[in-house]
């Protein structure tokens, strides 16, 4: 696995409508803007307190690796490709194991087009191809039917209990996973 590597390679990802910009502090002055929107927030975390707040965070995150190592942080900023507009992030955690959590915010001006299902696919083969990782999961409120029905379409389905990552999930959250996808 990558993770024992000096530097993690993150690459720029491109799809039909949207580019996926490895995270850096520079990304923090739109990111805050994109990030203030409360309906984001309606069923957990809080939007970032303040821009230097945000850049010190992404800033941390230019590592792309936990201070212990044993995790890659892989962060994208994503991208409207024809106006080059930021409109949310993709995240991912990558454990040794060939194990991953994504985790994923947008902008509710670009819900409801299928940017996020883009974005998010997009992640996830770079994560197969260039990471190798084999099974994926993601951790969500429970009440977060957008999120759910985002999980589904991707693939996953609910993870049983003890199966990853269902031993991360807090008593009113949800876990979803795949296995080998393609």
């Amino acid at each position: 696995m990558l993770i024992d590597t000096p530097e993690p390679l993150m690459r720029t990802l491109e799809t039909p409508r949207l580019v996926l910009e490895p995270q850096v502090a520079a990304h923090a002055d739109e990111m805050f803007v994109v990030l203030g929107d409360p309906a984001i927030y309606e069923f957990e975390n809080t939007a970032p307190g303040s821009v230097e707040a945000l850049r010190e965070r992404y800033r941390t995150l230019e590592s792309r690796r936990s201070p212990d190592g044993t995790q890659l942080w892989l962060n994208w900023t994503v991208r409207l490709k024809a106006e080059h507009l930021a409109i949310g992030y993709v995240q991912a955690t990558v454990l040794a194991d060939a194990t991953a959590l994504i985790a994923y915010e947008f902008n509710s001006a670009w819900w409801g087009r299928g940017l996020a299902h883009e974005a998010v696919s997009a992640s996830m083969q770079e994560l197969k191809r260039g990471q190798g990782v084999q099974r994926l999961g993601a951790v969500f409120k429970s009440r977060n039917e957008r999120s759910r029905r985002l999980l589904v379409r991707l693939g996953m389905q609910p993870a049983r209990p003890g199966q990853f990552p269902s031993a991360l999930a807090a008593a009113d959250e949800s876990a979803m996973a795949i296995d080998g996808w393609r």
